[in-house]
């Protein structure tokens, strides 16, 4: 299958009124750091907190007749929107999941009502029982990033940020396996081809960024961070995504756990908003300098907050964070 514009446009069909139309709004404080008008569109106000639920559906929605269940691996935010997909149509759902994620994110898939299936310590841990549960009992597996009907569905942002923007010069996209940022860039430069999309994660882990400078996938060792959502490889294999960000990503940027710690205050102090780490990397990108300011209209996706409310605390009243072996300095707002 070739994801073309028309498939997302489907998609858009598929999900609609469930899924689409969150707020595209302004950010005051990011508009005069940047001189440009900063937009946030808001996928943490989606019904399950993150933007997963657009892809999930979706590909839930074009699974064979008789399809018995659903399995998948996730970092927290996918596996929520399989849950909550698949208990809408009455189907059985297998999340699994490695050690590095945050209870908070379990805790919330199983009141979905899914199963969830702690194993090893990385995404590629949790992808190889998703595979034996395909094997054993016949689910059906969905990529968290690398499913065509995934990718487009989390295309359907790019439609309704040009829909609302048609004058963005830029669009900031926080970048994990890739099915977001190829799916936002494919609509995008499709409809806009001279738009600049820009995909941003954390400096340790970042497969994505590190298979696109290898020019094919690699594996990366996943570690603890403050944005977690954006951790595991991109597979091996890889059919869909990485091309994708290969073929319509402008460039990728690197953010440090300080420079994520401070865009989390920073969105919540000046804009009042709670997003979970992997949401603020755009934002981060530009506070720290490691981006340069846009020449135009920009937005950044805030894609979800589902975050762990004591680790949330902890960084907005400025304390230390221990992530594994790293420890994140604590700073105030502003200082």
């Amino acid at each position: 299958m070739t994801l073309t514009l028309a498939d997302i446009f489907k998609a858009q069909k598929t999900i609609a009124g469930t899924a689409t139309d969150t707020p595209l709004v302004p950010s005051p404080f990011m508009s005069e750091f940047c001189g440009q008008e900063f937009l946030l569109k808001l996928e943490n106000m989606q019904p399950i907190g993150a933007f997963k639920l657009r892809g999930a559906m979706n590909a839930i929605a074009n699974l064979p007749e008789g399809t018995a269940g659903v399995a998948c691996c996730s970092t927290g935010n996918h596996g929520r929107g399989v849950a909550y997909a698949a208990r809408a149509r009455g189907l059985k759902a297998v999340v699994c999941m490695s050690s590095l994620v945050p209870r908070a994110k379990v805790d919330g898939i199983r009141a979905l009502g899914a199963d969830v299936r702690i194993t090893g310590t990385s995404q590629t841990d949790a992808l190889a029982e998703s595979r034996r549960l395909q094997a054993a009992e016949g689910l059906a597996v969905i990529s968290p990033f690398d499913d065509p009907f995934v990718i487009a569905g989390q295309g359907t942002i790019g439609l309704e940020v040009l829909a609302a923007r048609p004058d963005l010069d830029t669009i900031l996209v926080p970048l994990s396996g890739g099915g977001l940022a190829g799916g936002i860039a494919l609509a995008a430069k499709t409809i806009k081809p001279e738009i600049r999309v820009i995909g941003i994660s954390m400096d340790r882990g970042a497969a994505m960024h590190e298979s696109l400078a290898a020019g094919h996938p690699v594996e990366v060792t996943e570690v603890a961070s403050l944005a977690d959502s954006l951790g595991g490889g991109i597979g091996m294999d890889n059919e869909y995504s990485f091309a994708l960000c290969r073929d319509h990503l402008d460039d990728t940027v690197l953010v440090t756990e300080e420079d994520i710690y401070a865009a989390m205050q920073a969105l919540y102090y000046e804009d009042r908003i709670v997003a979970e780490g992997g949401s603020v990397v755009g934002i981060a990108a530009l506070l720290s300098g490691k981006l340069d300011k846009p020449k135009g209209p920009t937005a950044t996706i805030v894609t979800g907050r589902n975050l762990d409310m004591g680790l949330f605390t902890a960084i907005m009243t400025g304390e230390d964070v221990q992530l594994g072996d790293r420890k994140v300095r604590g700073r105030r707002h502003g200082s």
